[in-house]
């Protein structure tokens, strides 16, 4: 083994799932740029490395320095120093300022920041409050050194440094030795498997309390990952012994201390007994436990209310005193307001929302949804009542507006959520209205539903809007499905598909999919539905570059901007991060022609920030993937990068208008939004969408998967795979069954 020492002048290639790194270093008595390569995924251009390894000459790309371990060093030589300074790793701190101050203290540099901050506002340009930016930063960056070097002892990514050091500050170390499973409770990103690794080499037993119970909190937390509300106690015991390689007993024994130290929650009474007839137990992290008994309790009690509403006091006295107990609202006038006119079930909705207090619509595309909701909205309007609409996300509020004309809001701004402390509409400050129409509430999981409830007061009315068929919520619970199957509240099925809705193969096929047929998909020139065979997943993603960078927009004459690929998982050669990549490539390549005087047009290298081996550049289009109540950005939100500061380490994301902010630290919260899995794309609609479709993707293939994605497409979607995967996809209907017992509280 070999030791080197060098500068990081160019990072020319990350894999992040891996973190294999091919790094461009300047090394002392080397007149070229070294390649370096290896698992580097946390190296910065302008960092000092001292590499371990060994030489190797490659037929292709010539001599290489191939890192087996590495650790990150404060360079000694005044180019080192202006390399570091410059790198952006110091805010305030610029290439520009970096010259300036490395001219002027020479190899004291370090020394003078150190100790004779002051001193940096005797250089032009620098003031006051950016020698304090300086002075805050160079310490920031020591402590988070030293979490770093922790770490790296430690064999773990030091790509959580500066997560860890916002959160503990300068305990960070203390904390990590005297229990590092507090980081997974605490810290969003790291989960138990890092924190075990660090517990593992700090001689954490593995029969250790704390690892036995962060372990049985990690196994219902993926559980909830998967839809689950609670886990079955054996189900529990089995999983949690798996991973902590422990023994059945010592699991029972931890969970039974968790339950009676009410950190787990039991339900025995609502549980079906299993195939043999033997009781069953629910096992509940207590958020979700209160969750759900709180959504049946407020839906039973909102149910059991009357309305405050001036609509339902005259029916129910035109009801008491004809005896009439189907009276209603006379559709036929609604029809004259709208000048639209309605099927019988439609009719229907609108007759049944006048007099309900909770009621759910449902239908797939063309059955009218949108239409039977302006019917019930104009029936409501046509009283004088109050209404409030909302979605929840971004775009299906959006959407909901231009649909109806009025004012909707996400449902998090509905509540008015103001961190830290939480949701300002709740039970002691209830939402101000008559009745409440939420939309997409297929979307809706048990811990937003329970929120949204509490500010729900038992006189105003509540309207589910949603299509039962597409994928359940990406939170735990099924609560649409529930409510539904419970039979405790007016449920209206459409299923009529209108004559113009026909004209379209997307709505068609939509409809032929879920009910386990074969689409169309003979395309022709006029289609708006079309699918190309291919098989090689390689060639798929060079051919959906293709269709998004030039074939489609010439064809249809839209913006590369409007285009969405829709894939069925997040990773593979045709899954939504190396999607990302080669669409990021294609679409904001990393260097940019610009016209400098005196020089003409110049090629340049892009302003970007890089983190966990994928770089953020201006107008590069990303979407928030975790709820951030600080800056009101929430999960499937999709913005565009607006600008880039290497200096200060930040960028600025644009969320339709809202300019928000992101520091380097923040940006595994944003992910490369040119692909998104299906999942990700609930409650959007675009105008064009491309889908890979390929048995790479046989775990995730189902109806209810391809029917989501089919539907977001608003005129146009392309299928690029194989029949034989497509097909597979229809017939699958073995839907995991989620852990839910919200049908059982409603019906009891």
């Amino acid at each position: 083994m070999q030791k080197i020492r060098c500068v990081v002048e160019r990072i020319t290639y990350q894999n992040p799932e891996n973190g294999y790194s091919v790094l461009k270093c300047r090394v002392k008595n080397f007149s070229d740029l070294v390649p370096v390569i290896g698992s580097l995924i946390d190296v910065n251009v302008g960092s000092v490395l001292v590499a371990e390894g060994e030489w190797k000459v490659d037929a292709r790309y010539g001599r290489q320095f191939v890192a087996q371990n590495w650790e990150e060093t404060l360079p000694a030589t005044v180019y080192g120093m202006e390399k570091y300074l410059g790198s952006g790793l110091i805010k305030g701190v610029g290439p520009k300022y970096a010259q300036k101050i490395v001219q002027k203290f020479g190899a004291d540099t370090f020394s003078v920041i150190e100790d004779n901050v002051e001193l940096l506002a005797g250089i032009e340009g620098i003031g006051r409050k950016r020698v304090r930016m300086i002075a805050e930063s160079w310490q920031k960056q020591k402590e988070v050194k030293n979490v770093m070097l922790f770490l790296q002892e430690h064999q773990v990514s030091t790509s959580y440094a500066a997560k860890i050091y916002k959160q503990y500050g300068s305990g960070s170390i203390a904390v990590m030795r005297e229990n590092p499973y507090q980081l997974a409770d605490d810290i969003w990103g790291i989960g138990f498997k890092t924190a075990d690794q660090i517990a593992m080499r700090l001689g954490f037993g593995k029969e250790s309390y704390v690892r036995l119970r962060s372990g049985l909190m990690y196994t219902l937390s993926e559980l909830s990952n998967d839809g689950h509300v609670y886990a079955k106690k054996q189900q529990l015991i089995d999983e949690a012994s798996r991973l902590l390689e422990a023994s059945p007993e010592t699991v029972i024994m931890t969970m039974d201390d968790m339950l009676k130290n009410q950190e787990l929650i039991p339900e025995k009474t609502l549980v079906r007994a299993d195939e043999e007839g033997d009781p069953q137990e629910a096992i509940y992290l207590p958020p979700f436990y209160y969750a759900e008994v709180g959504v049946a309790g407020k839906l039973k009690r909102l149910a059991s209310s009357p309305a405050g509403d001036r609509l339902y006091e005259r029916l129910m006295e035109a009801r008491k005193s004809t005896g009439n107990e189907t009276l209603s609202v006379d559709v036929r006038v609604i029809q004259e307001k709208t000048g639209v006119e309605y099927d019988e079930i439609q009719a229907d909705a609108i007759r049944k929302a006048a007099s309900a207090k909770i009621m759910v619509l449902t239908g797939g595309p063309g059955t009218g949804k949108t239409t039977t909701t302006h019917g019930i909205i104009a029936a409501y309007r046509a009283y004088g009542l109050k209404i409030l609409l909302a979605a929840p996300t971004g775009r299906a509020a959006k959407r909901m507006s231009e649909a109806t004309g009025m004012e909707a809001k996400t449902i998090h701004r509905l509540l008015e959520c103001k961190p830290p402390e939480g949701y300002q509409k709740n039970e002691e400050n209830p939402l101000e209205g008559d009745v409440l129409i939420v939309d997409e509430c297929s979307m809706i999981d048990i811990i937003l539903m329970n929120s949204l409830l509490k500010a729900v007061p038992p006189s105003m009315r509540l309207i589910l809007v949603g299509d039962i068929d597409q994928l359940p919520s990406v939170g735990p619970g099924n609560v649409l499905r529930d409510m539904i199957d419970s039979g405790a509240f007016p449920v209206v099925r459409l299923t009529r598909i209108f004559r113009q809705a026909q004209e379209s193969r997307i709505v068609m096929n939509a409809h032929r999919i879920n009910q386990g047929k074969m689409p169309d998909i003979r395309g022709g020139r006029n289609a708006d539905f079309f699918f190309l065979e291919n098989e090689d997943a390689e060639a798929v993603v060079s051919q959906i570059v293709e269709l998004v960078r030039t074939k489609l927009p010439n064809y249809y004459r839209v913006e590369p901007s409007q285009i969405q690929v829709l894939t069925p998982m997040q990773r593979g050669v045709a899954g939504a991060a190396n999607l990302n990549l080669a669409l990021q490539e294609a679409l904001n390549p990393s260097e940019q022609e610009v016209f400098l005087r005196g020089r003409g047009k110049t090629v340049l290298p892009k302003e970007c920030l890089r983190r966990s081996g994928y770089a953020y550049r201006k107008d590069d289009r990303v979407m928030q993937i975790k709820n951030n109540y600080d800056k009101e950005v929430f999960n499937g939100d999709i913005g565009i990068i607006e600008s880039v500061s290497e200096t200060d380490r930040t960028l600025s994301v644009n969320y339709d208008g809202r300019s928000i902010a992101y520091d380097v630290t923040e940006l595994d919260e944003l992910v490369h939004a040119y692909a998104t899995t299906i999942h990700k794309a609930q409650g959007s609609e675009y105008s064009v969408v491309v889908m890979p479709i390929l048995m790479n993707h046989y775990v995730m293939l189902q109806r209810n998967l391809i029917y989501t994605g089919i539907t977001r497409a608003k005129k146009v979607l392309v299928m690029v795979g194989t029949r034989r995967a497509l097909s597979y996809a229809v017939n699958n209907v073995t839907v995991t069954r989620r852990n839910t017992l919200l049908r059982e509280r409603l019906e009891g």
